[in-house]
């Protein structure tokens, strides 16, 4: 069947036409122990095997450290997409990854104070 006259049935409109899933090859889960907040940097080590065009756009990010949430939302990717990418990064030694630092524990009630607090100057 020949391609419609205005081209291969591609619409700027309708955004990226290769599913999340498919970047990933299916997985849905990364190898790496990955948190939004993980910052995420190059190691300047080229991957040690030929990785797709994503996995070089995320690490083409990481000149310095970014935030796993940064990476995704630049990429325009779910965080569970860019997390296996990020993963696989990680294992060929491109990217080293390092958990957020916690400084308060979550439930810390001048933290949540404080936050309220900002929100109710911002309204």
């Amino acid at each position: 069947m020949p391609f419609p006259p205005d081209g291969p049935l591609l619409d700027d409109a309708a955004g990226r036409l290769v599913r999340p899933y498919t970047v990933s090859g299916g997985r849905t889960r990364p190898t790496a122990e990955l948190d939004l907040l993980s910052l995420v940097m190059a190691t300047g080590a080229a991957p040690r095997e030929n990785l797709g065009p994503e996995h070089a756009l995320a690490l083409g990010l990481c000149g310095g450290p970014i935030s796993v949430a940064e990476i995704s939302a630049h990429l325009g990717l779910p965080a569970a997409v860019t997390k296996v990418l990020l993963s696989d990064l990680v294992e060929c030694g491109a990217v080293t990854a390092r958990a957020p630092r916690r400084h308060h524990p979550p439930t810390d009630r001048s933290l949540l104070e404080a936050v309220l607090d900002g929100l109710r100057r911002r309204l």
